[in-house]
């Protein structure tokens, strides 16, 4: 294998020990508590790391034993995971929506000692499995009922901490030196279509690799504000948190989706990364906006749109604009677009967008106003970061050039491979599967079909076992088509493209929660229901326009010949998107056979 970008540390607790000596007086994060937001050092950061470590250790946590994370974003989740790591853990990451025969599974297959649990409701999870999960000790809550027994407080776990402290002071700066860059430091539990999930191991070594390549790449300095919402028991969030120790950025924490907005305008981040969704769900309520203005303000809107993603057009060809054009842009964005910008803060220098594909439409339109969506590309399986467009080097439709460190090669099928640090150490448990995605000389079959540009950034065209074959044999990407609806139709929240093995194409769409009783009120349609608006004739109209727009511009073999609006949202409840919002194609098939089978009624069409 390649040497990784190389670094001075052993392990995640040695560069925090590090930053905490270059930084301890700084600020290094802001969380809100009710309705102030308050702050912690570096060196406050460091001291609650250490009581949270000492309290594991007292309690028995030794070298790469796991310790689960089951909560949602906040301080704590942070601090309970810096805590094991300084303790010589492993954290097992749970998303707080985890079912408790989901939370039990992945408890008693990681071989978790302890775990946090957020509130009184996921310990009620982890009750209800207790028996399930045999080497389960104990358990420390953020904001539940201690029972004094199985149940400690994080406050109580603290206490032991510091006064183990107290009467062996030399023993973190033991247990910080004593962890390996080879040891486990995370395992991440994949979401899968089938089956139960795969725990990817993740070592230190991984971790200390992405962070050096992040801060290589000089898209972040100690002077950025980060807003971090995404949920951290992703492999996304997470490496965002460590990404910050290596390049000391504050960053402000709060995972609160109803709160991004308000957020934004508070924290006033210099950078945000998030799923392709949320920017879907800020493009949409934009257009909305501008349509409730009235026909004036509307029109005002789509001719400034236009000038933008002209301006966005010249940009990515390396061409400057005219002088009309420089003055129509001027006036567009004195108009609409800085008031956008202004929405999210005034100074934010770019999102980064991952976990999914972004339609480049969307990316489009944000850059045409003036706000870069830097696209990026990764796995679990990677470490997340793999691949990001750079600021000053970007192409919208990629995902951009490899991370330092990071080889990528494309398999005559098209498949994407990589090798490099980020790449894991292999599933838990399970050496056949890791050795089906990691070929003898360190090869990553990423499952991903993707191409490479003459400067070398990837884009990535779909999923290898997402790729349509239709009866005709024509092979369709269902993420392109599904994308570019999506732009089209601000009302739609989700397009789910079909057609394998099938004449056609056709498509099961859902409405956006949101936009859409703001279309019904214009429409005359004020309060009906999500699902009574999903079965009208003008919502039909509105999405059969939208797939004419479509069409236009796709392939014949492409098209969209039919489609159903579905009763109700997909939802992580039905298992139909992942945590971090993809779509399970299968489970939506499955949920959804009747409107499927309904689409393609004893035809024998063939294109």
């Amino acid at each position: 294998m390649p040497a990784a970008t190389s670094s001075a540390f052993r392990s995640v607790p040695d560069m925090l020990r590090d930053r905490v000596r270059r930084s301890g007086d700084g600020e290094a994060f802001r969380y809100p508590d009710g309705d102030q937001w308050r702050t912690l050092t570096w060196s406050q950061v460091w001291e609650r790391a250490r009581a949270i470590a000492l309290g594991l250790h007292s309690l028995g946590v030794r070298s790469q034993q796991r310790c689960g994370i089951l909560a949602g974003t906040r301080m704590d989740w942070i601090l309970a995971d810096m805590g094991v790591m300084c303790a010589g853990g492993a954290t097992t990451t749970i998303y707080p929506t985890t079912t408790a025969e989901g939370c039990a599974y992945i408890v008693a297959d990681s071989g978790s000692v302890v775990v946090f649990a957020e509130d009184d409701a996921q310990i009620a999870k982890l009750r209800e499995q207790r028996a399930n999960m045999p080497e389960l000790t104990r358990v420390i809550t953020f904001d539940g009922t201690p029972d004094g027994d199985w149940v400690l407080s994080l406050a109580d776990l603290e206490a032991r901490g510091r006064e183990l402290a107290e009467s062996e002071p030399e023993l973190f700066d033991e247990l910080v030196d004593g962890v390996g860059i080879d040891d486990l430091a995370t395992l991440i539990y994949t979401s899968g279509t089938t089956g139960n999930p795969k725990g990817v191991r993740l070592a230190q070594s991984n971790w200390v690799y992405v962070a050096e390549a992040m801060h290589e790449t000089g898209e972040m300095s100690a002077e950025d504000v980060q807003y971090l919402w995404l949920p951290l028991s992703h492999v996304f969030g997470k490496v965002l948190q460590v990404g910050q120790i290596r390049t000391g950025y504050l960053t402000a924490v709060d995972g609160r989706i109803d709160r991004i907005v308000d957020n934004l305008a508070v924290v006033r981040p210099t950078f945000v990364a998030g799923a392709p969704r949320i920017f879907e769900k800020i493009y949409n309520k934009v257009v909305m906006q501008a349509k409730e203005g009235g026909e004036l303000k509307y029109k005002i809107f789509r001719w400034a749109c236009a000038v933008g993603l002209e301006i966005s057009r010249l940009q990515q060809e390396g061409k400057q604009p005219g002088l009309g054009l420089k003055v129509q842009h001027a006036i567009a964005d004195k108009l609409v677009f800085s008031t956008l910008r202004e929405k999210f803060g005034g100074r934010l220098r770019f999102f980064i967008s991952g976990s999914a594909a972004l339609a480049p439409d969307i990316a489009r339109f944000f850059h045409g106003a003036g706000v870069l969506v830097a696209e990026g590309y990764g796995l679990t399986e990677t470490t997340a970061a793999s691949f990001v467009n750079r600021t000053n080097d970007f192409r919208i439709g990629t995902v951009g050039q490899p991370l330092p460190g990071t080889e990528v090669r494309i398999a005559e099928d098209g498949e994407v491979l990589l090798r490099g640090g980020g790449v894991m150490r292999g599933y838990h448990n399970m050496p056949e599967a890791t050795a089906e995605v990691i070929s003898g000389d360190g090869w990553f079959h990423t499952g991903d079909i993707g191409e490479l540009d003459e400067a070398g950034r990837l884009r990535i065209t779909d999923r290898k076992k997402d790729l349509i074959k239709t009866s005709g044999g024509k092979y369709v990407a269902p993420q392109s088509v599904e994308g570019k609806l999506k732009a089209l139709c601000p009302y739609l929240s989700n397009v789910v493209v079909f057609g394998d093995k099938r004449p056609y194409c056709t498509a099961l769409v859902t409405l956006d929660e949101e936009s859409i009783v703001e279309w019904a009120q214009a429409n005359d349609l004020a309060g009906l229901s999500y699902a009574e608006l999903a079965a009208h004739e003008k919502a039909r109209e509105m999405v059969a326009a939208a797939v004419e727009d479509l069409n236009a511009t796709l392939n014949r073999h492409e098209t969209i010949k039919k489609f159903a609006i579905l009763p109700r949202e997909l939802t992580i409840e039905h298992n139909e998107v992942t945590p971090s919002l993809k779509i399970k194609r299968k489970v939506v098939a499955d949920n959804h056979v009747d409107a499927i089978d309904e689409l393609y009624p004893n035809t024998v069409e063939t294109i």
